[in-house]
């Protein structure tokens, strides 16, 4: 009776240790991650860096990252998702804002930049403080006046909610959720966003032509602005002052922040003009509300007195008002509505 006890015991414990070790195989064993391959639009050149080297982009991976994108429980709140101030119908930029809302009825200091043709760009943010897309989500996630949350708390709160292990684990093979897998996650989809079929793509690939507005305004662009706005990507990710006066309520000297060099004061990227109709105010404070108040600018307003003033501009920029009109007509053929109006970038 006692060796059939022990058999039965042990049986009962032989089965238990392997049910056990299923379970933690589990995870492994269902990970079959769809992989999607980075496609560079034809013409354009290869990213500076691979922003997916370590981190292989998969279909599941760029589907939990659309899903956090989404997510208020990134903020302390749950108003503020990162969408809140990255909206998809203004190119991924805060529409009709100078400065997005933040938590507790705060505000932003810095003209929230359009996010798209990130695997371009070797340096993030206006004045380039971060250098990989993995942690930039890390600076809205945790500042005060932005989302205002702590990374321990945004992981419980994915922690609690039942939808976010199987998605974890669809997209890394195991439902752990952390904080490293999280922004590798949001990365997939914030790097995948590329925007490359306005008209001037088409016209490039010979499937339309300019009108002759828009032709003249891409002859005088070419002529005068493509030294800092550089074509395909329309930006040449440099750092630049471009003779604003200094915002007296910001005080925001821009890329000396991060080097604490006299030289980079009132420096800031050169944002792209892709989609530039479509992702005003402009400049890093949101000042110019029009197309038509940024070539006055260049044309007529900028300080030319500056130290740190770029080269290119202490002459401003010649141009008439026919000239800006028709550079005005070529700037918006750099709309891409396909890729505002795509639905696999939209909220779930």
């Amino acid at each position: 009776m006692k060796i059939r006890i022990t058999i039965s015991l042990l049986v009962v414990v032989v089965v238990s240790i392997l049910l056990l070790e299923a379970c933690k195989k589990t995870d492994v064993l269902v990970y079959k991650p769809t992989y999607l391959t980075f496609i560079v639009p034809i013409g354009w050149p290869q990213p500076t860096k691979n922003i997916f080297e370590n981190n292989p982009l998969t279909e599941e991976g760029f589907q939990l990252g659309k899903k956090l994108f989404y997510d208020g429980k990134l903020s302390k709140d749950g108003n503020f998702p990162c969408a809140s101030c990255h909206q998809q119908f203004a190119a991924f930029a805060t529409f009709d804002h100078d400065f997005s809302h933040g938590f507790n009825n705060s505000f932003t200091t810095r003209n929230a930049p359009a996010t798209f043709n990130l695997a371009w760009m070797p340096l993030l943010h206006l004045d380039g403080g971060i250098n990989h897309l993995e942690v930039q989500p890390l600076a809205p996630i945790t500042a005060p006046n932005e989302m205002a949350e702590t990374l321990e708390n945004v992981l419980t709160k994915l922690k609690n909610d039942s939808a976010y292990p199987a998605l974890f684990r669809k997209a890394f093979g195991s439902s752990e959720i952390n904080s490293q897998k999280m922004l590798k996650a949001i990365a997939q989809f914030m790097g995948s966003m590329v925007s490359s079929n306005s008209k001037y793509d088409k016209v490039q690939r010979g499937e339309t032509t300019f009108t002759t507005a828009e032709q003249n305004g891409y002859t005088f662009f070419k002529a005068k602005c493509d030294a800092c706005h550089k074509e395909p990507l329309f930006t040449d990710n440099s750092f630049r002052n471009n003779g604003l006066a200094i915002n007296t309520f910001i005080n925001d000297f821009g890329r000396l922040k991060i080097t604490n060099q006299r030289s980079d004061s009132l420096k800031f990227k050169v944002p792209t003009l892709r989609n530039v109709e479509l992702t005003f105010p402009y400049m890093h404070d949101g000042r110019l509300y029009a197309l038509r108040d940024v070539l006055d600018h260049y044309s007529s307003n900028l300080i030319t007195t500056q130290p740190t003033l770029d080269p290119l501009l202490v002459n401003r920029i010649a141009m008439s008002n026919i000239d800006k009109n028709n550079l005005i007509s070529f700037l918006r053929t750099l709309n891409d509505t396909t890729f505002t109006k795509n639905v696999r970038f939209s909220q779930p």
